[in-house]
C-alpha cells in the first residue's frame, strides 16, 4: 500500500481540523444593557427568551455542519471599553469584531 502524498496528507489534516465560530452570548441582564446602548437596537429580537431560542438553534446548526460553535459572554462594560479604545460604536458589526477578537485571544493563548 502506498504511503499517502504530503499534499493528500495536508488536505486530510485540514479537513480534519475543525472550524471554531465564536457566537456572541448574552445573560438577561447583559443582553439588555447592550440592546439599550445599541445604534442598531432593531438587529436585536424582540425579547431576550426570543434571543436565546434564536442563538441555540444557532449553536446546534453550526455543530451539525461541522463546526465547532464557542459561546463568547459579552462584558457590557468590557465590550463599551473596547468600542471607545478602537473607535467603534455599539453595532452587529462592532460586536462581531468583539467577539472575534476575545475568541482568537483565548484561542492563542492555549496554543
Amino acid at each position: 500500500m502506498r504511503k499517502p502524498s504530503l499534499l493528500q496528507r495536508l488536505r486530510a489534516k485540514k479537513r480534519n481540523k475543525a472550524m471554531l465560530v465564536g457566537v456572541t452570548w448574552y445573560t438577561e441582564e447583559t443582553w439588555a444593557q447592550v440592546k439599550a446602548t445599541a445604534t442598531d437596537p432593531e438587529c436585536f429580537e424582540d425579547s431576550f427568551p426570543k434571543w436565546k431560542a434564536m442563538a441555540v438553534a444557532t449553536v446546534r446548526e453550526f455543530l451539525r455542519s461541522g463546526v465547532q460553535a464557542i459561546e463568547c459572554q459579552i462584558n457590557p462594560e468590557e465590550f463599551s471599553a473596547w468600542c471607545t479604545l478602537n473607535n467603534e460604536v455599539n453595532n452587529s458589526a462592532a460586536r462581531a469584531e468583539f467577539v472575534t477578537q476575545k475568541l482568537s485571544a483565548a484561542h492563542n493563548n492555549q496554543a
